[in-house]
């Protein structure tokens, strides 16, 4: 068995064109019917505000891959100097069962958030005849920043300004210098919403805020899913999720659009419906994209698997001795 941490993720380093990539291969494996991923269960025990999230997945055709995905999520672990998350990922050899992986990396659960982000970036970008784009991102946590390095190395020179706010003051040396020179800090998120064609909410906001509609023909990267009162998005056509199932529960911005406004399972895209079926092909070009990733496990499998087979090849990582007792 071999275990991985941040440091070693770090040393294998980031290629987001094959992050996305991954998430691509995992969807069209999924649309063919070699996917498993059960509903994830929620564990909550005494405060409520805290959870921890258990996410089981196989994947099929060329990746052959199961394991579990195991994220602790506790708001206020910042007033004890932690994070926030805690997550764990095992791999097992799909034909026996055996672990052959195990990753505590709190850096692969941004890795694969921004990666899905990126496969649906990709598909918006091919869909609509953008030849500049302004990015906006609200929120500069580890999330918040993996985004724009993600957006910097798919659309390169097609990256015309970035607008960035957060609650807390950035600091602008937190910026990537090769996009320094065309970021705004702005002061309100108002401006950074109203001026993006591609806009991400990467927040732990505990209250709704975003109170007016998207801005014409933006794809709305809604990655903290809790930022948007339901009036604001209630008349987008082109509302995109990874999957209903997981998407439409545990207080979403898809569950109140369902509650508050019939938003039902036959109204929104899929991921599969997406970049497997052209889905976005009969929207309009001046039309909003609400995409809503709840997270699946078949990605964080799939990102997890090509970390652990990049620290094989390139000698990365802490091999264990396998435990096999007589139980």
């Amino acid at each position: 068995m071999i275990y991985l941490h941040d440091g070693h993720i770090r040393e294998i380093g980031i290629d987001w064109a094959r992050l996305v990539g991954i998430i691509q291969e995992v969807v069209r494996i999924s649309a063919e019917g070699d996917c498993a991923h059960p509903l994830k269960p929620y564990l909550r025990f005494r405060d409520p505000a805290n959870r921890i999230i258990a996410m089981p997945a196989y994947i099929g055709g060329g990746i052959n891959l199961s394991g579990i995905k195991w994220i602790a999520s506790f708001p206020n672990n910042g007033r004890l100097g932690l994070p926030r998350a805690h997550n764990s990922i095992i791999l097992n050899d799909p034909a026996t069962g055996v672990p052959v992986a195990f990753i505590q990396s709190n850096m692969l659960n941004g890795l694969r958030t921004a990666a899905v982000s990126g496969a649906m970036t990709q598909a918006y970008m091919a869909s609509r005849p953008i030849s500049k784009v302004r990015a906006g991102i609200i929120g500069w946590g580890p999330i918040g920043r993996m985004h724009l390095d993600m957006l910097i190395s798919l659309l390169g020179d097609r990256l015309e300004r970035v607008a960035l706010y957060d609650m807390n003051p950035i600091d602008p040396g937190t910026v990537p210098a090769s996009v320094r020179e065309i970021t705004e800090l702005a002061d309100d998120w108002q401006s950074v919403y109203a001026a993006s064609d591609i806009f991400a909410t990467c927040t732990v906001s505990a209250e709704r805020y975003i109170d007016a509609p998207p801005p014409e023909g933006a794809l709305l990267l809604n990655v903290s899913l809790r930022d948007y009162l339901p009036e604001s998005v209630a008349h987008v056509r082109a509302v995109v999720v990874d999957d209903w199932r997981e998407i439409c529960r545990e207080n979403t911005d898809i569950e109140q659009l369902h509650i508050q406004h019939g938003l039902l399972e036959s109204d929104v895209l899929t991921l599969e419906d997406v970049l497997c079926r052209g889905g976005l092909s009969s929207v309009a070009a001046n039309e909003p994209v609400f995409f809503n990733p709840m997270g699946l496990g078949v990605f964080d499998i799939g990102v997890a698997g090509h970390f652990v087979q990049e620290a094989v090849r390139l000698g990365k990582g802490v091999v264990l001795e396998n435990g096999n007792g007589d139980g």
